[in-house]
């Protein structure tokens, strides 16, 4: 059995991914100590709208690495957790809302692991699963752009996009958990064959 290759970590999947956890900090700083909050949605926006870049460069580089599989999908999740707490702290959108979307990532990841640790083989991502968390992603910076500092009142461009952004939110969370429990079966699988492939050998 050929090992895959490991390019490192000095690697532009690397950097790109270090950029994005670097961007994170500035993102909360101009949030809570400005009252730019139109920059930081944007900045939000762009952050999770560029999550693909350094898996894209990886495999396009041929520059995978042991810690790159690592510190990806960990940018991932810190994005996901501080945008997610963030826009809940500062009133853009209700604690209910947020917190049923971090639960949701919360028991996905969980369950992602303890499968791995139990050696289960690996589950291929749903396409329904990439677009819920799109749309999931895709509102909280709208929501962000959708409020103003200090309560102050919404223009009406704001007030019709907001509108908008939760009859989208709404169907992006429903979907998101309709494709967690749709994950029961694949991932049942994977466990009964990783444990199969350890008998064999």
């Amino acid at each position: 059995m050929v090992e895959d290759f490991d390019a490192g970590w000095k690697t532009w999947p690397n950097l790109v991914t270090a950029l994005r956890l670097a961007a994170i900090p500035i993102y909360v700083l101009i949030l809570f100590t400005t009252n730019h909050r139109a920059i930081a949605a944007w900045m939000l926006g762009a952050l999770g709208a560029t999550d693909w870049i350094d898996g894209y460069l990886a495999r396009r580089l041929h520059q995978t690495s042991t810690i790159g599989k690592i510190i990806d999908p960990t940018a991932d999740r810190i994005l996901v957790m501080t945008g997610l707490v963030s826009v809940a702290l500062v009133h853009a959108v209700p604690w209910w809302f947020a917190g049923a979307t971090l639960f949701r990532e919360l028991v996905v990841s969980g369950l992602t692991i303890a499968l791995a640790a139990l050696g289960a083989t690996r589950i291929d991502v749903l396409w329904w699963g990439k677009v819920s968390t799109f749309v999931l992603m895709t509102t909280f910076p709208t929501f962000l752009l959708t409020s103003n500092p200090h309560g102050a009142p919404l223009s009406t461009w704001q007030h019709d996009l907001r509108l908008a952004t939760w009859v989208l939110g709404v169907v992006g969370l429903v979907m998101a958990y309709a494709v967690a429990v749709s994950y029961v079966g694949p991932a049942r699988r994977a466990l009964a064959a990783g444990r199969a492939g350890r008998v064999v050998e």
